[in-house]
């Protein structure tokens, strides 16, 4: 009996420890369950146990279908544990999903191949995926190439993730759509740069805008497409055309092969609106425009769509030459211009707004013609010579050398200051190179030429040394004129051109040279009158060709002037 009794014992120990083995092994395994009742939001399964467990009826729905589970349906759960406090075992679908597919993604991963999943829902930095019933994690940055604004469009849809990362004990699966569309895009840069050739139209998405132009994704490659090749139309910046996203056909105008540089154009695709642009606008004449754009240097004006012309700053007013354009133009104002200029080479009309106002001018020149007298306002001196106010908002010049006959220039102007009202003559007009010559001694007798009354080139004089110089001697003549008589000038023999064989104060007669009325100055020569006297003795008294010696018909000539003053 008590051998029985023993082999009982060791028999139930046995079973225990079966049945204890068993239901350890059960714990973090996947099982085969069966829905046994539903109730509320819970459905209860029976794992074949003692104990049911309970599973929320919203972890058996797929990502954007219909929840689908019934009394009596054969489900898959994970045993986490056998029997909590209530004694009902704790059992996980998700995780279930997670286990039955884990082999198959981990293979995956490690492969480096592809798994098809469902965007479902959005968390916190990204993105849940489904993929066949487990649960992965899509970081923001891994959607897509380029920044999506609306990701709906690629929610609830099956397509191709690759697995950057797997955690089996944190159940951790991170994806990269990403990843798959740089690959795709690999294999298609490779494909579309084989293929290129200048000329070519693509279509392409605008990546990316900067101050230059617009990058372009032409599908795996980029291009540039330049500013001045978005429009025929001056655009002062890409993005006045372009937003980031916008889907554009490019023509391929320029392609390097050996750096793979792209350059894109998009208004080669339309009419060039320059073709014939001579023979519709042409030089000096007028048209009508519209003001698109004012910079400091100028405006733009629009004469016909995609045809702009630019007023220079200077081309804007007669008068007021550093004047900012937007004093006078305004965006969107009509206005009518000339055409001054048409480059067709840099595809440049220049424009002229002041030509089509009355040129002050030209006004000032039918109103007071040279030789008029009028007063105006000192507005500026400089060392050139006096502004002076004189019709609107012309300024006329009063030379330095036009303001006194005979005053030093440098000190004549020294008598005037800023806001004096003068009176001034006109001497020259100049519409063209807009400049007005005055002056103010014109308004007296130039005492220069009454005193050349009675005197001309050629005339011998006695005149008085003045100064004794380096180069020569200034003299005055009896009406009080000066005169310079050079070095070379002072005898005909050299050894007698020292200047220092005068005297200060000494009378001596020569003969007048040049009168220069501009420069106010008479240059004599004591040389020319001595040859000139000696060819009259010449003449008169006969030749060395008759014996006589140049000292004796000097003489003889010598004693014939003095001879009437003996008797």
């Amino acid at each position: 009996m008590d051998k029985s009794h023993s082999s009982h014992k060791e028999s139930f120990a046995d079973l225990l420890e079966m049945d204890l083995a068993g239901r350890k092994s059960f714990e973090g395994s996947v099982v085969k369950g069966t829905v046994v009742g539903i109730h509320n939001d819970m459905a209860t399964i029976d794992i074949g146990l003692k104990s049911e467990g309970r599973v929320a009826l919203k972890d058996f729905a797929m990502p954007g279908q219909p929840l689908e589970v019934r009394v009596g349906d054969v489900v898959d759960v994970y045993v986490e544990r056998m029997e909590d406090r209530n004694g009902e075992a704790i059992l996980s679908v998700e995780k279930a999903k997670r286990e039955a597919v884990w082999n198959i993604l981990d293979e995956a991963s490690q492969k480096g191949t592809l798994v098809n999943g469902t965007i479902f829902g959005k968390v916190k930095g990204g993105f849940a995926v489904d993929i066949n019933g487990a649960i992965a994690f899509l970081p923001g940055s891994q959607v897509d190439i380029r920044p999506i604004r609306d990701i709906g469009p690629l929610m609830n849809i099956v397509q191709p993730f690759k697995i950057l990362k797997m955690d089996k004990t944190r159940s951790n699966i991170v994806v990269s759509r990403r990843s798959v569309l740089e690959e795709n895009r690999a294999e298609a840069r490779t494909e579309l740069v084989g293929n290129l050739t200048e000329g070519q139209v693509l279509q392409g998405i605008v990546k990316n805008i900067t101050d230059y132009g617009a990058f372009i994704d032409l599908g795996g490659v980029d291009g540039l497409l330049h500013v001045t090749d978005i429009s025929w139309r001056r655009i002062n910046h890409p993005s006045d055309v372009l937003k980031v996203g916008d889907s554009i056909d490019v023509q391929v105008i320029r392609f390097n092969k050996e750096t793979q540089r792209i350059s894109l154009g998009m208004k080669q695709l339309q009419e060039d609106p320059w073709s014939g642009v001579e023979e519709r606008f042409k030089v000096g004449e007028r048209y009508h425009g519209k003001v698109t754009s004012i910079a400091d240097y100028g405006a733009f004006v629009e004469l016909e769509p995609a045809i702009e012309g630019l007023i220079y700053h200077t081309e804007i007013s007669w008068t007021k030459k550093n004047m900012h354009p937007n004093k006078v133009l305004t965006i969107g104002q009509e206005v009518d211009v000339m055409v001054l200029d048409v480059d067709m080479t840099k595809r440049r009309i220049s424009l002229g707004f002041k030509q089509c106002q009355d040129n002050p001018w030209q006004k000032f020149m039918n109103q007071y013609p040279v030789g008029s007298i009028l007063e105006g306002d000192i507005k500026n001196i400089t060392e050139f010579g006096l502004f002076v106010g004189v019709f609107d908002d012309l300024d006329g010049m009063v030379h330095l050398t036009d303001v006194s006959w005979d005053q030093d220039p440098d000190e004549a102007i020294t008598a005037f200051k800023k806001g004096d009202r003068v009176k001034v003559k006109v001497l020259d007009i100049d519409p063209e190179k807009e400049r007005i010559s005055l002056g103010m001694k014109q308004l007296q007798e130039d005492p220069f030429g009454s005193a050349l009354e009675g005197i001309k080139k050629g005339d011998v004089v006695t005149v008085t040394v003045a100064a004794i110089l380096d180069r020569g001697i200034d003299v005055t003549l009896a009406n009080g004129l000066s005169g310079h008589i050079k070095k070379a000038d002072l005898s005909r023999d050299r050894e007698y051109q020292r200047t220092d064989r005068f005297a200060q104060g000494e009378k001596i007669d020569a003969k007048i040279m040049t009168i220069d009325k501009n420069s106010r100055k008479i240059a004599l020569s004591v040389k020319a009158l001595e040859i000139e006297e000696e060819e009259k003795a010449m003449a008169e008294f006969g030749s060395s060709d008759s014996g006589a010696s140049l000292g004796d018909i000097l003489g003889a000539a010598m004693k014939a002037k003095k001879t009437p003053k003996e008797d």
